[in-house]
C-alpha cells in the first residue's frame, strides 16, 4: 500500500490463534505511530485501532438495551392491548346472559368491584398531587411528617398501574366464569381479590413498601380511635374518607354477601334480606367517616381550645340527618315520608351542601390570596396553563359547589337505584376531593411558613436586657 513491506508486531490481533482471547496491552500503541524502514504507518494502525474500538462498543451489552422511551411505549401498547382484551371478553360474557338476568348480574358485579376501582382512581389522583407538589415549592413530606422512605409520585403510579391491571382482570374472570356456568369459580374471584388486598396491607415483611403500608394502617387506627393529639395527616386522610363513604357502604355489603355465601346468586336481591338494599347497616357505614371526623374536631378543641374546631365539628354533624332521614323512607309509611320526613331531608341536604362549600372556600383553602401551587420551579406546560389563570379558580369554585350538591344524592340511600349514576357521582366526588387536596395542602404549607417567619422575626428582636447593655448614652 505504501510501497514497502509492513512490519507487523508480534502481539498484533491479526496473529492470534482462532478462539484465543483478545489481549490489548497498550492502546497508545494502536493509536500511535510505527516506523518500518523509514516509512510512517500511522494511517494503517489508526484504522486498526478504530476497528477494534468499534468492535468493543458493539460487543458491549448496554449498547443493545432499548431506550427507556421505547420500553415505555411498549408497556403502554401492552396495557392498551390488555384493556381491549378484557373489554372484549367481558362484553361477550355479558351478551351470553339472558336479558332478565343481565342487569341484576351487572349490578352485583359493580357492587363487588366498584369499591376497588374507585380506590384505584384515588391512587392515580394522589400520584398527580404528589407530582405537582414535587414540581412546586410545597414540601408535602414535611407537612405530613413523612420519613425519607415515603413514596414518590412514580412509585404511587406504579402501585396504581398494578391495581388497574389486577382489579379489572378479576372482574373479567368473574363475568367469564359465570356466563360459562362455572358459578363456584366465579364466586371465588372477588373473595380471592379481597383476601389478597388485606394480606398485602398487613404483610409484615420488607416488601410492597412496608413503611408506607404501616403508616397508612397506623393513620387509619388513629382516625378510628382519636385518643391522641390529632396531626395533619390524621384529619387529612379522614377528610378523604368522607368522600369515599359510598365505597365503604358497598364494601360492607360485599363482605356481608361473601360471609353469607350470597356471591354469584340472586338471593341478595330481596330488599329485606341480611345484605339487602334496605339494610340498617347501609346508613350506619355511610355516617361512620363523618363521625370519625366529628370526634377529631372535638379532640382538637380539647387540646387547643379553639372555637373554630367546634364550628368544623358542626359541619360534619350536618351530614348525619341527610343520611338517616333518607334511610327512613324504607321504614315509615309513604304518606308520613312525603309529608314530614322528605321536607326535613331536603332542608338538611341544602344546609349540609352550603355549609360544606363555605368551609372549603373560607377555611380549608383560604383563597384570599392567589395560590402559587401551580408555579413550578422549572418552566412547564401545565404551569403556564394553570398558574395565575382566573379560569382555574372559577372552575374550582363552580365545580366544587355543584359537586357538593350532587354528593347529597350519594348520601341518600333512597335515591340510589341506578348503580351507574351512583358510580359516576362517586367518581366525581373523588375528583372534587382531588382538586381540594391542592389548595388544602398549600394552605397548610403557607401557615407553616408564616409561623416560621414569625418565630425568626421574634428571635431577632432585641430584649430589654440587650437594649440596656448596648445603650451607650445614659442620662442621670
Amino acid at each position: 500500500m505504501f510501497g514497502n513491506a509492513v512490519a507487523v508486531p508480534a502481539n498484533s490481533p491479526h496473529l492470534r490463534k482462532s478462539g484465543s482471547r483478545p489481549v490489548v496491552s497498550d492502546l497508545e500503541y494502536l493509536s500511535g505511530t510505527e516506523t518500518g524502514n523509514g516509512v510512517d504507518e500511522t494511517p494503517l494502525h489508526s484504522r486498526e485501532a478504530d476497528d477494534l474500538k468499534s468492535t468493543i462498543l458493539t460487543m458491549n451489552p448496554t449498547a443493545i438495551v432499548p431506550s427507556p422511551i421505547l420500553l415505555w411505549r411498549f408497556k403502554v401498547f401492552l396495557f392498551i392491548l390488555w384493556g381491549l382484551f378484557c373489554c372484549k371478553i367481558g362484553w361477550d360474557s355479558v351478551m351470553r346472559m339472558s336479558v332478565d338476568l343481565r342487569d341484576l348480574f351487572l349490578y352485583e358485579a359493580f357492587l363487588y368491584y366498584n369499591p376497588l376501582l374507585l380506590v384505584t382512581m384515588m391512587v392515580w389522583f394522589w400520584g398527580i398531587n404528589l407530582w405537582v407538589f414535587s414540581q412546586s415549592n410545597v414540601n408535602h413530606a414535611k407537612i405530613f411528617e413523612l420519613d425519607q422512605n415515603h413514596l414518590t409520585h412514580r412509585e404511587i403510579w406504579k402501585c396504581a398501574t398494578w391495581m388497574t391491571i389486577v382489579v379489572p382482570t378479576s372482574m373479567t374472570a368473574y363475568l367469564y366464569l359465570y356466563s360459562h356456568g362455572e358459578v363456584s369459580l366465579a364466586a371465588s374471584q372477588p373473595v380471592l381479590l379481597y383476601v389478597a388486598v388485606v394480606m398485602i396491607l398487613v404483610f409484615p415483611f420488607e416488601i410492597f413498601y412496608l413503611s408506607s403500608r404501616y403508616f397508612l394502617l397506623r393513620t387509619l387506627w388513629r382516625i378510628v380511635f382519636p385518643l391522641q393529639a390529632i396531626t395533619f395527616a390524621d384529619f387529612f386522610v379522614a377528610d378523604i374518607l368522607t368522600s369515599m363513604s359510598k365505597v365503604f357502604s358497598d364494601l360492607e355489603r360485599s363482605v356481608c354477601r361473601m360471609i353469607h355465601r350470597q356471591v354469584a346468586t340472586i338471593a341478595w336481591f330481596e330488599a329485606d334480606s341480611v345484605c339487602g338494599s334496605h339494610s340498617v347497616a347501609i346508613p350506619v357505614v355511610l355516617v361512620l367517616p363523618y363521625l370519625f371526623r366529628l370526634f377529631q374536631c372535638l379532640r382538637q378543641y380539647k387540646d387547643t381550645g379553639e372555637k373554630t374546631t367546634l364550628l368544623n365539628a358542626l359541619k360534619y354533624s350536618t351530614a348525619v340527618p341527610v343520611i338517616f332521614l333518607s334511610a327512613l323512607k324504607y321504614h315509615v309509611f309513604p304518606d308520613r315520608w312525603t309529608n314530614f320526613y322528605r321536607p326535613l331531608w331536603l332542608l338538611s341536604s341544602v344546609l349540609n351542601s352550603s355549609y360544606s362549600f363555605y368551609w372549603d372556600v373560607k377555611r380549608d383553602w383560604d383563597l384570599s390570596t392567589f395560590t402559587r401551587i401551580f408555579k413550578f420551579n422549572r418552566p412547564h406546560f401545565f404551569s403556564h396553563l394553570l398558574y395565575g389563570r382566573k379560569w382555574v379558580y372559577i372552575w374550582v369554585l363552580g365545580s366544587n359547589l355543584i359537586l357538593r350538591c350532587t354528593w347529597t344524592y350519594k348520601l341518600s340511600a333512597h335515591l340510589r337505584h341506578n348503580y351507574l349514576t351512583v358510580f359516576t357521582i362517586t367518581a366525581l366526588e373523588i375528583f372534587r376531593r382531588f382538586q381540594w387536596i391542592f389548595f388544602r395542602v398549600e394552605n397548610e404549607w403557607n401557615k407553616m411558613n408564616s409561623k416560621t417567619n414569625i418565630q425568626i422575626t421574634s428571635s431577632n428582636l432585641p430584649t430589654e436586657e440587650d437594649k440596656l447593655l448596648n445603650s451607650s448614652n445614659h442620662s442621670v
